[in-house]
This record gives C-alpha cells, sequence and structure tokens, in this order.
C-alpha cells in the first residue's frame, strides 16, 4: 500500500481527488499483456524490465501526494492465468495538507485463477504533522499465488511520526484469510510501547498465499534478526504465511523482509511460492 512517488513541490490548490487503474492478462502466446493502464496525476502506471511471461508495472508519481484532503484511488486485476510483478520508482511521503484534513489512500486488488501478483512497493513515510489512512482489500480466487509487502516509516530523520492507520484485507475464494487494521503517531493509544512498535520507526510485513501450502502452510524459519530489527513468521488459517518485522530504520526493515521474500520465492523447494515473477 506504499505505491505515489513525490516527484516535486505542488502548487497551492484544492485536495486532489485522483485514481488509476491498470489489467494484466495472458496474451496467448505465454506472455502476459497489460490492456489496461491508466491513470491520473499523481498516478503514471509505465511497462517496465524486460517482457516474458511476467509483466513488470512500476508507479511513477506525477507530483506530491498523498497531502491532507486528497483522495486516491488505485485498482489492479490480474486475469486468470496471468502472472505481475508490480513496484514503485520511489517511497510514498504522505505530507501535511493546507487544511490539516486527513487524507485518504484506496487500493482494490483482484488475482484470478491460476495467477500470480508480487506486489512489491516501495516505503510509505508518515513525515510530521501528516494525516493518511490507507485501505488494501485483495481479492484472491482459490488457486491465485500472492507474495504481498508492504513497509510504513514513522516519521523522516530527526522528526516525529505523522498520524496514520493502515488496513489490509485479503480474502481468498470469497472467505476471510486475513484482516489487520494499525494505528501510528499521535492520538493512537500504545502505538509506541512495547506492545506494538517497542520505540522502533519502521514496521512491515510479507504476506505470501500458495495453494500449494495446502491446509496448513509448512513452517518458515523466521528472518535473522539483526541489531535494531525484529521479526516474527505466523502461518494463517490457510494457504498463508505471513512475516512481520518492526526495525529501527528502512533499510533494517527491509533487510529482514528481503531475506524472507527469497526463502518464499525459491522454486524447486516443496511448499514455496512457484510461478514467481523474475
Amino acid at each position: 500500500m506504499t505505491t505515489a512517488q513525490v516527484a516535486g513541490p505542488r502548487p497551492p490548490a484544492a485536495a486532489v481527488r485522483a485514481a488509476a487503474r491498470f489489467v494484466a492478462a495472458p496474451d496467448g502466446r505465454g506472455g502476459t499483456a497489460l490492456p489496461v493502464l491508466a491513470g491520473e496525476a499523481p498516478f503514471a502506471l509505465r511497462r517496465t524490465g524486460r517482457r516474458g511471461p511476467v509483466a513488470h508495472v512500476a508507479l511513477v508519481g506525477a507530483m506530491s501526494a498523498p497531502l491532507g484532503g486528497d483522495r486516491l484511488t488505485l485498482t489492479a486485476a490480474v486475469e486468470p492465468g496471468a502472472a505481475l510483478r508490480f513496484t514503485t520508482t520511489a517511497a510514498t511521503l504522505a505530507l501535511p495538507g493546507r487544511t490539516g484534513a486527513p487524507a485518504a489512500y484506496d487500493i482494490r486488488i483482484t488475482v484470478g485463477d491460476g495467477a500470480t501478483l508480487h506486489w512489491l512497493p516501495e516505503p510509505l513515510i508518515s513525515a510530521a504533522g501528516s494525516h493518511l489512512r490507507t485501505t488494501t482489500r485483495v481479492e484472491l480466487a482459490p488457486t491465485a499465488r500472492l507474495l504481498f509487502r508492504e513497509e510504513q516509516v514513522l516519521g523522516r530523520a530527526g522528526e516525529p511520526a505523522g498520524r496514520l492507520t493502515t488496513r489490509l484485507t485479503v480474502h481468498r475464494a470469497g472467505r476471510p484469510l486475513y484482516d489487520q487494521e494499525l494505528a501510528y503517531g499521535p492520538g493512537a493509544p500504545g502505538w509506541d510501547g512495547g506492545a506494538v512498535l517497542g520505540g522502533h520507526r519502521a514496521v512491515g510485513q510479507l504476506l505470501a498465499v500458495d495453494p500449494a501450502f495446502g491446509d496448513a502452510p509448512p513452517p518458515v524459519t523466521p528472518p535473522h534478526t539483526a541489531e535494531g530489527a525484529v521479526a516474527a513468521t505466523m502461518p494463517l488459517a490457510g494457504p498463508a504465511v505471513v512475516v512481520s518485522a518492526v526495525a529501527s530504520d528502512a533499510l533494517r526493515l527491509r533487510a529482514l523482509l528481503r531475506t524472507a521474500e527469497r526463502a518464499l520465492t525459491h522454486e524447486g523447494d516443496e511448499g514455496r511460492l512457484r510461478r514467481h515473477p523474475a
């Protein structure tokens, strides 16, 4: 849920209402096409990387966003049999607006039968004074595969965190698989205490869903815990596992999640994600 790049300052103006949408579909030749790739500022979607069985899409920002009061929507569909890797070209920076109103960022994702999606954006940075609520809803078909990473950094260097609320909901075959809402920053009770962040300023998770896991996913060794960072792995009630991590900074957080990502996308090992994007 971290997808809009900051490309430069925005002139004083009313809050932005913007949407983007893209669709990945089999091209009939063993590859994946992008029949729909559309967005309005601050969204600019680009096909990147090599062509082949996996489509690569990157989101490039056209202006500063989200600012307070903005309403942004991103919709993605991976049709049955397609394979997609989604990234962003830079971190999202949530900034305060002129009115103090909160911003909203909604992401809606569907993944069809036999399709694979790797959703790997750069972090969301919650700057001091900002107020952002993000919601991500993922709908998976019974045989869909998903690797989903999200990372939040609470405050830029040397500044306090803004107010940030995030919710990630994943349904598989029409049934709930994962639903988590977290709140950080001013007004969120206990967010910096030992039960939540424990003084850390970067938080993230990696969620993997694969029907090959069966009813009980195989145990996944937690990523190496380094100084200033800690991670935990939890199987879900379904063919899925989630790795959650907190760290003192974004670099340590990414190192932990990348370790888990490499483990979960290594082809040839039983119980790992298959047909993953290269």
